[in-house]
């Protein structure tokens, strides 16, 4: 693994920087590693962080049902948040990144010193994912998928409430409403902001599965069915349909007549994304920190150094350090979108 991190990470640090992933030498564990390793330490269910093939797995105990879902028959023990397990003398405790149910940061301690990784993460509690908290330590692995100042994420609120108006309208106007999000965490939020007296949800399979599982594991999120071939078409205009990105170029969306297409995602803030894809629609939804969440986050740990991976790594790293912060990159082999790979692989 490449690393710009410069001066104060040696071969001696409590995480260091391998091909494989991050590595705690001293407990011989890797977090969210991208190839195969014995032990793993998992922050959350998404395909990048979250491999097939480690000898054994950790995550959080929400994240349990949907990593064995997406992984199979593996040997995995789960944690509630705030438990504290040690392996080999080193400490270890998940804590809420407050990203998608389940997600988790990892604080490690060992001699005195205390390293997090963040995994993906936001700040604003997004009501069914846990609230993030800051965790104090003296080195920081963040993300910072959109660490740009142009990236300013409005209340989730706010932005409910817009997706619910523009499917009320199109309601009136006999056109189905169409909002492509992930399958996992982006879906569930969704879910449990939308207005269901405005009319039926109709689901994607891959989104249908996942939402299912996460039911599975005690969230109560609103009635959904899937949209199959014997739903009936007039009910269609009176809907929403929630799809994964990679549904609406294929042959899915034939069934339907008047569509409007929309995206829910935070690279909607940018014009070219929505006219790039052919939306009819973008509202700016992540499930990521922006500017000011990166920075609160950051600032709230109180770390001394911190690194920064997947995203505008080189700009944020300049940033912290003409904030005074020890910085640097850290290139690693997580999306920048935080996609997963079964969005890609969408079925009819």
């Amino acid at each position: 693994m490449q690393t710009s991190a410069e001066g104060y990470l040696c071969t001696m640090a409590l995480v260091q920087f391998r091909p494989e992933g991050f590595y705690v030498p001293a407990a011989d564990v890797y977090i969210d590693p991208w190839r195969k390793v014995e032990r793993a330490i998992i922050t959350h269910g998404h395909a990048d962080h979250s491999r097939w093939g480690h000898g054994s797995y950790v995550c959080s105990a929400l994240s349990e049902p949907i990593i064995r879902h997406r992984l199979g028959k593996i040997k995995l023990n789960s944690y509630d948040y705030g438990d504290t397990f040690s392996v080999r003398g080193v400490k270890f405790s998940l804590i809420p990144a407050g990203h998608i149910v389940g997600s988790a940061q990892v604080r490690i301690e060992h001699k005195g010193e205390v390293w997090v990784i963040s995994g993906d993460y936001k700040v604003e509690d997004d009501g069914i994912s846990g609230a993030f908290e800051p965790v104090p330590c003296h080195t920081f692995i963040s993300e910072c998928t959109f660490g740009l100042p142009v990236y300013n994420w409005l209340p989730q609120k706010q932005v409910l409430s817009e997706i619910n108006a523009w499917w009320r309208e199109n309601q009136e106007n006999g056109v189905t409403s169409v909002l492509t999000a992930y399958s996992l965490g982006k879906a569930q939020r969704l879910l449990a902001g939308l207005d269901t007296d405005i009319g039926p949800i109709f689901t994607h399979g891959a989104i249908e599965e996942m939402t299912q599982v996460i039911r599975r594991s005690g969230l109560s999120l609103p009635a959904t069915r899937q949209l199959t071939d014997d739903v009936r078409k007039a009910d269609l205009p009176l809907a929403l349909v929630l799809t994964p990105p990679g549904a609406t170029g294929t042959a899915w969306m034939r069934r339907f007549k008047k569509v409007s297409i929309a995206s829910a995602s935070g690279w909607m803030q940018l014009r070219g994304t929505r006219r790039r894809g052919s939306l009819d629609r973008g509202f700016v939804l992540s499930d990521h920190a922006d500017w000011d969440g990166l920075n609160l986050a950051i600032q709230a740990t109180g770390a001394e150094n911190v690194y920064v991976t997947h995203g505008y790594t080189h700009v944020f790293a300049r940033w912290l350090k003409s904030k005074g912060i020890n910085a640097g990159v850290v290139e690693t082999q997580f999306s920048n979108d935080g996609n997963e790979a079964s969005d890609q692989l969408v079925s009819s």
